[in-house]
């Protein structure tokens, strides 16, 4: 499965997610990273699947759901699928609905990269750092990747790119949001010039144990700091689209697998279902974990679940 959704995007409304890549195969390995390290860090593009069928699944899910964007997204970084402008292309040709890309910027140092993005209307990359040692901290990137070579891709695609870029700042608590490290990374946003800056933090359980959110005071400055930004430290709310599921086990693991739900998340999928006692069953069975993060308990399938 290729497409899942539509899930509730606090950016996108209903937003159907499309992952050309397999799981955790990313140019990254984040420590907020809700879907846990990465575990085939990489910067080649790759045609990992046949790109007419995940186009198939991309028309047929959105003719059936009605999405409110088509949303390249992947499990890991999709600018690593070779034939993302491919996908991007014949997508906008059959539907007539706006095209997002979340990527993390890694990659724009790349044309091929930049050009295959110059489809979509919306391009969301992130940048949590000013200078190399926080962006070797939090972002763990592939040794190939410096952070002026990240910033100097970001800034090419800029020029290059008529499109929305929103920009997104993950604030980790004690990494990058001292005021000083705030201000470099404004300065390095300010020579890219997204039409948008969304502040967030790490509301879903993060790769790594230690990583916290920060105090809503930091949050406020981060906001004072990077202007026109745009404050997401609350959860997301609305229906997951459930139309290509058989099951509500099925539905909770596949969304859960690249989406990690909140407990009552799981259970408004099994009433739907009218399959109570699923979400129980598989807690007890070690399908699922409960996971308690920031005053919420979160449902992971077990394969996120980290060795000691």
């Amino acid at each position: 499965m290729y497409v899942y959704g539509p899930v509730p995007s606090r950016r996108l409304g209903r937003s159907l997610g499309v992952s050309p890549i397999p799981p955790k195969t990313c140019s990254y390995s984040c420590v907020y990273c809700q879907l846990g390290r990465t575990t085939s860090l990489e910067i080649t593009r790759k045609s990992y699947y046949p790109k007419q069928d995940i186009l198939d699944e991309i028309i047929d899910r959105a003719r059936s759901s009605k999405p409110d964007f088509i949303t390249f997204v992947g499990d890991g970084e999709p600018t690593l699928c070779k034939d993302l402008g491919w996908l991007i292309d014949n997508t906008r040709r059959i539907l007539d609905l706006p095209i997002a890309v979340i990527t993390n910027g890694s990659l724009f140092h790349m044309q091929d990269v930049r050009h295959d993005l110059l489809r979509a209307d919306v391009v969301l990359p992130t940048l949590d750092a000013g200078d190399q040692t926080i962006f070797k901290k939090i972002n763990r990137p592939h040794r190939n990747i410096s952070f002026d070579k990240m910033l100097k891709g970001q800034i090419d695609f800029r020029k290059e790119y008529s499109g929305q870029i929103w920009m997104e700042v993950m604030l980790v608590k004690d990494v990058n949001d001292s005021e000083a490290e705030l201000f470099k990374i404004k300065r390095a946003i300010d020579l890219i010039e997204p039409d948008r800056i969304y502040v967030v933090v790490p509301i879903r359980p993060p790769a790594e144990e230690w990583v916290e959110i920060p105090n809503p005071e930091t949050i406020l400055m981060a906001q004072k700091i990077l202007q026109k930004s745009i404050p997401l430290a609350s959860r997301e709310s609305g229906d997951f689209g459930l139309g290509e599921f058989s099951d509500a086990g099925r539905a909770i693991m596949e969304i859960g697998s690249r989406h990690p739900l909140r407990k009552a998340q799981a259970y408004e999928i099994e009433k739907r279902f009218s399959m109570a006692g699923t979400v129980e069953r598989m807690i007890a069975s070690g399908e699922l974990h409960e996971k308690e993060y920031d005053n919420e308990v979160y449902l992971l399938p077990a394969h996120f679940k980290r060795k000691k």
